[in-house]
């Protein structure tokens, strides 16, 4: 009875620790992840002819589903899904032609001209052609089936065993550290992270879906998008680590999607990932400040160039995978500005309450927003404009005064730009006031508020706000983050301490110091008269036809008080724009290297969806272009 029971015993245990995580599979010399949940089931039962599709040591073979879109099925048809397929998306590839399978909608008929399709069968090596029962052939050699669930077109892997059906994700390195894991949905409205890696020096990989399966709808205007997301964001299923060790592994999966990345999912955009944060979305050096974690590379220039942050993994991702159609960050004092500007990619702060930043690992409530970047200005306009759900769309116009701030400090101050740079945006400038229809009008921000500032108030905006962002931002994330994870770490540590990295720690305890509610709350006051100061007598009036009265400004990093700072205090929207490069002697690679030229515009509270439209407008005009990914904006 002993030996009986332990057997039993080892034999249950054994059933549930042996768990099946999926597979990688190589077709072509391309790695593919098999798993996650089936989307349908095949009735194998019919033919064992797909055995000849078979991948080598496993049970998967190929398979491409195609839609009839006609009554009859000829070789046209057939070269034409094809060669849509190879042209729209890099999942597919003609070995998943292996094995076709044929369907219709329901209580249609249709036929398949199997002679006039034979040649590019034969061509693609197809071993085995299947359809449905409702599509009928004159000729033999052709299988009818059934599936569980009628699936979009596009490649897929079936189990020769149970004829279960997966998605095909195709699996690419993530060679410039950009994403802290990946992600494919778990069929159960939430996630899992990737269990698959393919060699690499300590890259990740990545599992992107086919394009194929998505139809933008109104429903789903974002159909089919491919975007990372930053490591603050909570995501059923996944755990999040905010750029900490500690949070990471101290915390489980979540349970809750944030209700601003569901509201992405919900209209059609793809989630493969969660990108790399500088630790809980503060300020960092690469890669002093970077401990737990490494700082993903910018590939620009020489690739050895600071990324900026805290947006980190974001912005490196987007300039450098083509696979990736936007990624997700968070700006409080420029986490989306800096490594937009530094990546040369589009990226936006958007007016403050644009969006939920519920279920966000917080730095600062009072100024945290939730921001797209994107390589293309359509892209960046379609996320942005069905996104941000609490902004104005009703304007007829764009703004007819431009008013432009070239003041800056150290090293973006004008003195120090290069001659490219500075004709770079000087070009850009031109285009933009020959597309509004208008010239700039120089305007100093210091200096109006001197003038028109509230009484009883320092003329001085400096002084005004020496410590606001600090008093801000450390407070908050200590209260809100920092406190609870120092006891919850040492609940399950025997009363340890946790790791923090150095430049977030410095800042908790310059918050505990500096935690009271007097200090606060003139912190508080500060943002809030500027904010009023802003909207009326400051330089971001709205306007009842174009939304907003114009502002632009040059990119600069959040250093001190400087204009940055002043979309955060005045919740207004501004966006990144890539104009030009900038050449340099680099000392890594001993050659003549380039980085990008960017410039900020900015408008009234509310003014996103103008924006965006500005900023598509300018691309479709010549004014703005789309950018590659790699060393060069564009080659």
């Amino acid at each position: 009875m002993f030996r009986v029971g332990a057997l039993l015993f080892l034999f249950a245990f054994g059933s549930q620790a042996l768990v099946d995580r999926g597979k990688v599979v190589a077709l072509n010399n391309v790695n593919y992840y098999v798993g996650g949940t089936p989307v349908s089931r095949l009735d194998i039962s019919r033919t064992d002819s797909f055995q000849a599709a078979v991948i080598p040591d496993s049970d998967i073979f190929p398979l491409t589903v195609i839609n009839l879109g006609t009554s009859t099925f000829a070789g046209t048809q057939f070269r034409t899904h094809v060669a849509n397929f190879s042209s729209s998306d890099d999942v597919f590839q003609p070995e998943f032609l292996r094995t076709i399978y044929l369907q219709n909608e329901r209580n249609v008929t249709s036929s398949v001209d199997l002679a006039s399709c034979s040649p590019l069968l034969k061509q693609s090596g197809n071993h085995l052609l299947m359809t449905a029962k409702s599509i009928t052939s004159r000729l033999g050699g052709v299988v009818q089936t059934t599936l569980t669930e009628c699936l979009p077109h596009g490649p897929y892997f079936v189990s020769a065993k149970t004829g279960d059906i997966f998605k095909a994700y195709r699996l690419y390195h993530d060679e410039n550290l950009a994403f802290i894991q990946g992600a494919i949905d778990n069929g159960a409205n939430g996630f899992m992270s990737l269990p698959a890696v393919t060699e690499d020096v300590i890259a990740r990989s990545i599992a992107v879906p086919s394009r194929l399966y998505y139809t933008v709808t109104d429903d789903q205007p974002l159909a089919g998008l491919r975007f990372g997301l930053k490591d603050i964001y909570h995501v059923k299923g996944l755990r999040t680590s905010a750029g900490s060790r500690s949070y990471f592994y101290t915390y489980g999966p979540q349970n809750t999607t944030a209700p601003s990345v569901q509201q992405l999912l919900n209209q059609g955009a793809v989630l493969v990932g969660k990108m790399g944060t500088v630790q809980f979305a503060n300020a960092g050096s690469p890669t002093a400040d970077w401990v737990d974690l490494h700082c993903p590379f910018n590939p620009r220039g020489d690739g050895y160039q600071d990324p900026s942050g805290s947006s980190t993994g974001p912005g490196a991702g987007i300039a450098s995978y083509d696979w990736l159609d936007f990624s997700v960050g968070s700006d409080t004092g420029g986490s989306m500005r800096g490594p937009a500007g530094s990546q040369g990619v589009y990226g936006n702060r958007p007016s403050t309450g644009a969006v939920s930043m519920d279920h966000v690992v917080p730095l600062s409530n009072a100024l945290d927003t939730a921001g797209a970047f994107a390589r293309d200005a359509d892209i960046y306009a379609r996320v942005v404009q069905h996104w941000y759900t609490n902004t104005n769309t009703d304007y007829r116009d764009y703004p007819k005064r431009l008013e432009w701030v070239p003041q800056g400090s150290g090293y973006f101050s004008p003195s120090s730009l290069s001659s490219e740079a500075s004709t770079a945006i000087e070009n850009f400038l031109h285009g933009l006031e020959s597309f509004l229809g208008t010239n700039r009008t120089i305007v100093n921000v210091t200096q109006q508020w001197a003038e028109t500032r509230p009484s009883n108030t320092t003329a001085d905006i400096n002084e005004l706000f020496n410590t606001t962002y600090a008093v801000l931002t450390t407070v908050d994330q200590w209260n809100l983050v920092g406190e609870p994870l120092f006891a919850d770490y040492a609940a399950v540590h025997d009363g340890r301490t946790p790791f923090i990295n150095p430049n977030p720690l410095a800042r908790w305890q310059w918050g505990q110091e500096t935690n009271s509610n007097s200090s606060y709350g003139a912190a508080l006051h500060n943002m809030t008269m500027f904010r009023d100061w802003w909207q009326t007598s400051g330089f971001g009036a709205p306007d009842n036809t174009t939304c907003s009265e114009y502002f632009i400004s040059t990119n600069s990093p959040p250093l001190g008080f400087d204009y940055w700072a002043i979309a955060g205090y005045a919740g207004a929207g501004e966006v990144i724009v890539p104009v030009g490069e900038s050449p340099y002697n680099s000392t890594i690679s001993g050659k003549t290297e380039y980085l990008p030229v960017s410039v900020a515009l900015q408008a009234a509270r509310g003014c996103d969806h103008m924006l965006a439209g500005l900023v598509r407008d300018l691309q479709a005009s010549g004014v703005l272009k789309a950018v590659n990914t790699g060393p060069r904006l564009w080659s």
